[in-house]
């Protein structure tokens, strides 16, 4: 595979989780945030239902964008992963959270869309139900609350793995390490001479 089918699909790895992470964690601190300072009580899961629904195409974009670029880039780096110390575990974690991520959004999606086909409708935030709020929209919403934190969690610990697999590729890193660890037992075994 070329350098430039690399970029390719790094790009779409990276730039599909970036959207996927940022779109899941601005939502949960800045959209439901502003539709909880609706003065209608009654508009706050409609408008947060509105923004979530707007975002949904755009995740789901995303997330195909990751998986392709995951997708190929595993191929690519299929030998790598197979003998490199410690790429087959991470590849392993990677892929399960990766799983758990598109299980934590299809979910809260399909919670979203209950609690948007039933708004307008009262509650204290977008995803804290009152107490005269529907029980299957309060039901909906005591489901999404953790899920608004779960999503972002598990996508930003994908990204630090993304990282952790990128230094795993650098040779340079490798080597510097080696190095580095040599000269701190040399420095080591100066000072106990001394």
């Amino acid at each position: 595979m070329s350098n430039d089918q690399h970029t390719v699909l790094r790009s779409m790895h990276d730039l599909g989780l970036a959207a996927w992470f940022g779109g899941n964690l601005m939502g949960a601190v800045g959209l439901n945030k502003a539709a909880a300072a609706a003065r209608d009580r009654t508009e706050r899961t409609r408008l947060s239902s509105i923004g979530w629904g707007a975002w949904s195409p755009v995740q789901g974009a995303a997330i195909a964008a990751h998986l392709i670029g995951s997708v190929g880039m595993l191929r690519a780096d299929r030998g790598r992963v197979g003998t490199g110390p410690g790429a087959m575990a991470n590849t392993v974690v990677k892929s399960v959270l990766t799983v758990a991520a598109i299980g934590t959004s299809v979910a809260s999606g399909a919670l979203g869309a209950k609690i948007g086909a039933e708004s307008p409708v009262p509650s204290r935030t977008a995803t804290t139900p009152a107490a005269d709020t529907p029980s299957d929209v309060a039901g909906a919403q005591k489901a999404q609350k953790p899920l608004q934190w779960v999503n972002p969690a598990l996508t930003g610990v994908l990204v630090v793995l993304a990282a952790q697999q990128g230094e795993q590729q650098r040779t340079s890193s490798t080597v510097r390490g080696a190095l580095g660890a040599g000269l701190a037992s040399v420095k080591a075994a100066v000072l106990r001479a001394s």
